[in-house]
């Protein structure tokens, strides 16, 4: 009886620990994606900034659930007014406005490389496979976001125009983002334990 109870006690003690590890692991990279947010190139209507990186490292490390809620609590402390939104902005506004369809989508490509990772492990071809979609899935939902705020907003925007605004630009950077991503996370996942 008193081996079962500690078990049970030493049981408790490391599930404990593992969610404390794994509420410091969701706010360090929360914390490393608003870093990266920071560093902004502004090039037009939408800055290259390397959240996408950030936010591939926060899913390709911590997988789905952490991951993405990662992302949310990112999303979140740009919304109560912490700055760090790309180049250091923050609010509702910036998410209403026409680049604000990125930030949302920053959940789908978190979620779907998350997904990827619970189904089929951290193996290099994998990650870039599914950072690919999902940026691509940020890229959409981004751009048709930005289609109908400009068009809403009096400025007539279709899709080739917004296309050589908001994602041909950024193709080269965000390609060396997923590569960079997909390799750190292969090669040092195993030192982070979630």
């Amino acid at each position: 009886m008193d081996n079962i109870k500690e078990t049970k006690k030493t049981k408790g003690k490391v599930n404990s620990r593992k969610s404390i590890l794994d509420i410091v692991y969701i706010a360090l990279f929360a914390a490393i994606i608003s870093v990266c947010s920071l560093i902004s190139i502004p090039i037009g209507e939408v800055p290259v900034t390397f959240q996408i990186l950030g936010i591939c490292l926060a899913a390709g490390f911590l997988g789905l659930a952490k991951g993405t809620t990662s992302v949310v609590i990112y999303i979140l402390l740009g919304l109560i007014g912490i700055p760090v939104f790309a180049g250091g902005t923050s609010g509702f506004a910036k998410l209403a406005s026409p680049t604000g369809g990125y930030i949302v989508g920053f959940i789908f490509t978190a979620i779907i490389i998350g997904l990827a990772v619970k189904l089929f492990g951290r193996k290099l071809w994998v990650l870039i496979v599914a950072m690919i979609i999902g940026v691509l899935v940020c890229y959409a939902f981004g751009t048709a976001w930005f289609i109908i705020l400009c068009n809403n907003s009096g400025k007539s925007m279709d899709l080739a125009n917004a296309l050589s605004l908001c994602v041909v630009p950024f193709l080269p950077f965000d390609a060396v983002k997923i590569a960079v991503s997909a390799v750190l996370v292969n090669r040092l996942h195993k030192f982070i334990k979630v």
